[in-house]
């Protein structure tokens, strides 16, 4: 009769905790391990165990996938869950527990030498009677881990030292696995002891850093868990623990100096990656001397040390990434017993723990990118740029005190023929990956020209998902140090020297294209300032052209500046740009539309290989192609053009209307418009013309003699100067005329040899007139003084 109510009652307290449960890690994490099992039998929880120890885990979705904890591989155990135990001749564990008071539960849990020293230190008594306890347990290979030391002293003196120890692991109450709260202090039995409680989203739930390996499991007197090692008391802050190691005074002085240190004396739930002396006596020859003498810099190595959170080395199974008072992030994981620090084994000791949080000491400075000197901040994949601007003397001309952008190219940009050049042109190299000023990414925009410490300026192009500096974009990886950012880019920057032109005419390989160009007369477009992508066949794409063919071509001038226009769009767009695998369409100055996209780092037009991409000029960009291109929506309505297109063109099929033609294409997209530059007009007159004639006003005959002057506005000098309007309308021209030199918005037009200017609201409508984009340009043109202006003024004289 008694065991049937002792199992009653103990089913009854069990369903009473339960709903509560499910609301805590711990409890959630019992759950799954026992869905895990549920082919074991009821009541059978699946562990894992890491191989070659006896630690034992209810695991994550994570580690149970991944079979693994802290990088070693877990077997996977069935043992009965918290609170259940096996029949014989039964699967499963269908029984409960027998359920006892606090001193027998110590026995059931298999924590027998808490049992004996309870017994043995007159404890026993106590948690045999009346009351709620809860009893923080340690395992009987806690015990044996114990310092030999500390563990003698306890049993030396089991009335007072042995039995206040055991009082230091009891709370007066019960307290199940769902109520201890992380971040809960809770004051244990002796003397008013903190007891620091972490209750962890993967389960782990630990007391003053030891870990509940058997939780929740009741007694009529209360509730036991069993922790992995015995309970020390915490009687000082972190900040008193830094004061009393000598082995820390390189620390402590940064943490004072920068007044930090205050912050570790206050309460908090801290946790503190403190480096030795000797970790400091490791860094590079003055490296600490300057962040010493910084502020600044001084107070972020000393946060970056400090996460707000409490984490205990037996909550860590796995990686994870905090965020650090100094505002970055570190990762905290671990390999096998050892804590690491993104991803370096590092702590000599763990889990000192004081009032305020704990202390892991490690044997390595870290240092956070906002207390590092720009030319410190390269990885891995930059150490050739950084030791090249190290060695060829650079590096010095860096000032602390100064403001930098570095784009350094990832170490495989830099070809063993690079790194053989004359050591004067590799630093030339280098100036040009410079940038005078701190630029972050997302400060760089569209258009935007950065000035190098060579004097180079460097355009920026930004687009969906890169943003490219010439002919070079960025990676990921981007970080800002103490006086500059560095971002990442795959290829050396290679800064235009000569327009689209100059290109074309210094490369043999496109001596066809560029006189097919200039017999359209679109040689001028390609030589002057603006933003152009030119898709250019090699003369490998003409072959089989014969003079009479290329003659046809020629006199069709029309044919001609369509298919050379359906190689040109306006705008710059550099192949490593696009988002690797999707089709970019761009829509051509001819006006039918190309299909970009690249595949495996090549840029594909049209499906087309381009054979050379990225070629950078100074108003545009060249990627090379060895196949002419042609809309193949546009017919040819002419049996020798469509002859002389088969012959070069064979990758499609090319579509064929009797008698069709090519639409006129002026050269309206990029129209040269005279204006003025602050040079008064020299007015001449001409003789006056006087007329008499008679005219009816009001019914009756009058006689009407009238004057008629004309003058001329003329420019005196060789100076005149233009600016382009791209895809401008032909009556907008005048409108547009004499644009000041300096700035584009702002039109004098004179009238009657008095200049005023127009309003700024007029100069938009008239620029949005002119189409969506417009790029000012300058020619000097020597010559005859040229009329700009005629104007005839009537006078008439009534008589």
């Amino acid at each position: 009769m008694k065991i049937f109510f002792l199992f009653t009652f103990s089913t009854f307290l069990l369903s009473a905790f339960e709903p509560a449960a499910a609301f805590a890690h711990y409890d959630k994490i019992l759950t799954h391990s026992r869905i895990r099992a549920r082919d074991q039998g009821p009541n059978v929880c699946a562990l894992q165990q890491v191989m070659g120890t006896k630690k034992k885990y209810f695991s994550t979705c994570r580690n149970w996938y991944q079979q693994a904890i802290c990088g070693k591989k877990a077997t996977v155990l069935y043992e009965c869950c918290p609170g259940y135990m096996k029949m014989d001749g039964t699967r499963g564990c269908p029984a409960v527990a027998p359920i006892d008071h606090v001193y027998g539960t110590l026995g059931i849990v298999g924590a027998t030498s808490t049992q004996q020293y309870s017994d043995i230190s007159r404890l026993r008594e106590e948690i045999e009677g009346r009351g709620s306890f809860t009893f923080f347990a340690p395992s009987n290979e806690a015990w044996d881990q114990l310092d030999s030391e500390v563990h003698r002293n306890l049993v030396d003196n089991v009335n007072i030292e042995l039995y206040n120890a055991l009082h230091h692991h009891m709370l007066n109450k019960r307290m199940l696995t769902k109520d201890l709260k992380n971040g809960m202090t809770l004051v244990s039995m002796y003397n008013g002891q903190k007891l620091l409680i972490n209750h962890y989203p993967n389960g782990v739930v630990t007391v003053n850093c030891a870990r509940i390996i058997h939780g929740n499991q009741i007694a009529t007197n209360g509730v036991v868990h069993v922790v992995d090692r015995v309970l020390s008391a915490v009687e000082y802050t972190i900040q008193d623990f830094i004061e009393a190691e000598e082995d820390l005074s390189s620390f402590r002085d940064s943490a004072i100096t920068s007044g930090v240190m205050d912050i570790l004396g206050r309460p908090g739930h801290y946790t503190l990656f403190v480096p030795t002396n000797e970790a400091f006596e490791r860094l590079p020859r003055g490296v600490f001397e300057r962040i010493k003498g910084d502020k600044v810099a001084s107070e972020a190595l000393v946060k970056f040390h400090i996460l707000n959170t409490l984490q205990c080395s037996e909550a860590i199974t796995g990686g994870a990434v905090y965020e650090t008072l100094e505002g970055n992030t570190v990762e905290i994981g671990c390999d096998g017993e050892s804590l690491t620090v993104n991803g370096v084994k590092m702590v000599k000791r763990k889990d000192i723990v004081t009032s305020n949080g704990v202390i892991h000491l490690i044997d390595q400075v870290l240092i956070p990118d906002s207390a590092k000197q720009v030319i410190e901040l390269g990885g891995a994949q930059q150490t050739t740029f950084t030791d090249l601007v190290a060695q060829l003397g650079l590096a010095s001309s860096l000032r602390p005190e100064g403001q930098y952008t570095l784009l350094a190219p990832l170490n495989g940009a830099f070809s063993d023929d690079t790194l053989r050049l004359d050591q004067r042109l590799l630093k030339t190299i280098l100036q040009n990956h410079i940038i005078k000023v701190k630029v972050g990414l997302n400060e760089l925009y569209n258009g935007q020209e950065l000035e190098t410490i060579g004097g180079k300026l460097l355009r920026v192009f930004v687009y969906r998902t890169s943003v490219c500096i010439e002919n070079s974009c960025m990676v990921r990886g981007s970080k800002e140090g103490r006086n500059g950012f560095i971002h990442v880019f795959r290829q050396i920057i290679n800064p235009a020297e000569k327009t689209l032109h100059e290109m074309l005419r210094n490369d043999k390989r496109f001596s066809t294209f560029l006189s097919l160009v200039k017999a359209a007369d679109l040689d001028d477009v390609l030589s002057r300032p603006g933003q152009w992508t030119l898709f250019v066949p090699t003369n490998d794409a003409f072959k089989g052209l014969t003079d009479d063919d290329k003659d046809i071509l020629i006199r069709d001038k029309n044919a001609l500046r369509n298919i050379l226009l359906y190689h040109l769009t306006q705008g710059v767009f550099i192949g490593s740009g696009f988002e690797p695998g999707v089709t970019n369409i761009l829509k051509t100055i001819q006006g039918g539309k190309l299909y970009l996209k690249t595949v495996n780092d090549t840029l594909l037009v049209n499906e087309l290989k381009s054979r050379e991409s990225d070629l950078m000029a100074t108003n545009g960009v060249i990627h090379v192609i060895d196949k002419l291109l042609y809309p193949a929506e546009l017919p040819v309505g002419n049996d020798q053009l469509l002859t002389i297109l088969k012959k070069l063109i064979k990758y499609i099929q090319i579509k064929f209307v009797r008698d069709s033609t090519f639409k006129e294409i002026p050269l309206t997209f990029y129209k040269i418009n005279i204006i003025e530059s602050n040079v008064q007009p020299i007015i001449t007159k001409e003789e006056p013309i006087i007329k008499t004639y008679t005219k009816i006003i009001d019914g009756r005959p009058v006689e009407v003699t009238e004057k008629k002057v004309t003058e001329e506005r003329i420019i005196q000098g060789p100076e005149i100067k233009y600016t382009r309007i791209t895809a401008g309308a032909a009556d907008n021209e005048e409108k547009l005329k004499k644009i000041l030199e300096e700035e584009v918005t702002k039109v004098t037009k004179f009238i009657e040899g008095d200049g005023h200017l127009l309003e700024d609201e007029e100069i938009k409508r008239l620029l949005q007139g002119a189409g969506t984009e417009y790029t000012k340009v300058t020619k000097i043109i020597e010559g005859e003084p040229q009329i700009i202006e005629r104007e005839i003024k009537k006078v008439h004289l009534e008589g």
